[in-house]
């Protein structure tokens, strides 16, 4: 049963299901999680958090309420706050329980195989900076594949396996040597609306998510294919889709949401495309609630593929320009998408961010030194720790030459005090301020 408390009142062995109020203004990046940390609850009573919804059938209930306490066996290491540490012991029955609901979830998983995380030492990893100069090429020669492919697949002519996996390789590659770098390029690249653009993305933050997930590489590169393509059906509808807005008719957006249907079937009579990649033609605008279309699918009657096609295709329609309105922040869009509760995949999302950073590169935070910095690469293991280039002075009201501070290493010092948005601060052409900052930082960084 849940029940809101304030948080004054929130103590340890108590489950929180939610904290009330933006998701980027409390220091939690899971929304859900037994309380264990001391720390944790210092922080969440030190947090703008005024009230918290409790699952007392999970947790603890206040004091005198007369709720159940959970016993000792299914206290786990819990969901920590980004930055803090989890205690230390054996696994709990409730955490045995999540990774089993997890190896259910994904499948594909081997036997006793753990996720490996990027090693930024290993020899065939590279930084930020360095697989930058990489991506940019992926992009070029991908954006010129996959150009022509939609441009035969308008006409109806078959998509073969042929054309597209050498792009896959590329992106897979990629996202070996460095996970962050091709998907934060295309965060801050300005011309990043085209149909293909979008299946780049998506198909990067696809290959990014599935290795954080544990997938073996040939269901990773799986997944980044479908992403690819599953958007394929865009070129059959009978509208020009460079006109799509969010103010469309109904009869429009009838119209529109038959491009699932018809990608689906366009990849099916190809012969040459696995049917859990064509699938995801199908499912990626179903939600996990009922709410999508095309079939109203819920839960785990959407395939895996098309729960995290969901998560990643939302992310990155919000972080890139449309028509008919700019991009958001990137970390504002998990801020969105932590609150479109029940739409999309829980652990899935959870997995997400991970891959992609409590702040993703391209984010804008607000520095305690009063500086806005723009996040140019992920410190591995370390959410909230960012390396960052700042680049203006909210006192003074101006752009200020660029400075990277690693927040890893400023601990004490210099910390991300929350995100914030530029568009707030009037600065002249941020998005070519944003792309300079980034490319500046990518040639100290290599």
């Amino acid at each position: 049963m849940l029940k809101r408390i304030d948080v004054a009142d929130v103590k340890l062995g108590m489950f929180i299901h939610k904290l009330e109020g933006p998701w980027l203004k409390h220091p939690f990046w899971r929304t859900k999680f037994l309380l264990t940390d001391p720390q944790i609850l210092a922080d969440l009573r030190a947090s703008e958090v005024e009230g918290v919804m409790i699952d007392i059938d999970k947790g603890e209930d206040v004091a005198g309420a007369g709720g159940p306490r959970p016993p000792a066996t299914t206290l786990r290491r819990p969901l920590v706050a980004a930055g803090s540490s989890a205690p230390s012991g054996g696994v709990g029955l409730a955490e045995r329980v999540r990774m089993e609901r997890l190896r259910k979830l994904v499948p594909e998983r081997a036997s006793g195989s753990n996720v490996v995380p990027f090693n930024p030492r290993s020899t065939t990893a590279l930084s930020v900076g360095a697989e930058v100069g990489h991506a940019k090429a992926v992009v070029a020669r991908s954006n010129r594949v996959m150009s022509a492919v939609f441009e035969q697949a308008r006409l109806g002519k078959a998509i073969s396996r042929g054309q597209v996996e050498p792009v896959i390789e590329d992106l897979f590659a990629s996202v070996q040597r460095n996970p962050h770098a091709f998907n934060g390029l295309m965060r801050i690249r300005r011309e990043n609306s085209s149909l293909y653009a979008h299946g780049l993305a998506v198909s990067a933050l696809m290959i990014a998510l599935g290795r954080q997930m544990g997938l073996d590489d040939a269901r990773v590169k799986e997944a980044g294919l479908a992403g690819l393509l599953m958007d394929v059906g865009m070129g059959h509808l009978p509208i020009d889709v460079a006109t799509i807005s969010d103010d469309l008719s109904e009869g429009e957006r009838k119209i529109v949401e038959t491009h699932t249907t018809l990608g689906y079937e366009f990849l099916q009579m190809g012969g040459e495309i696995a049917e859990d990649v064509a699938l995801v033609c199908l499912e990626h605008h179903e939600r996990c609630d009922g709410s999508g279309y095309p079939n109203q699918l819920t839960g785990e009657n959407i395939s895996l593929f098309g729960r995290m096609a969901a998560v990643c295709d939302v992310y990155d329609s919000m972080t890139s320009d449309r028509p008919h309105r700019p991009r958001i922040d990137p970390n504002a869009a998990l801020g969105l998408m932590r609150g479109m509760e029940g739409e999309l995949d829980d652990e899935i999302l959870d997995h997400f961010i991970e891959s992609v950073g409590v702040y993703p590169i391209g984010s804008v935070v607000r520095l305690s030194n009063g500086r806005l910095a723009l996040v140019v690469e992920q410190n591995v293991g370390e959410y909230t720790t960012p390396r960052v280039w700042s680049f203006y002075d909210i006192a003074a009201r101006r752009v200020i030459k660029p400075e990277d501070i690693d927040l890893r290493l400023w601990k004490g010092r210099v910390e991300i005090a929350c995100s914030d948005d530029a568009a707030d601060y009037g600065i002249d052409d941020f998005p070519a301020l944003r792309e300079m900052v980034f490319n500046a930082a990518c040639k100290a960084l290599q």
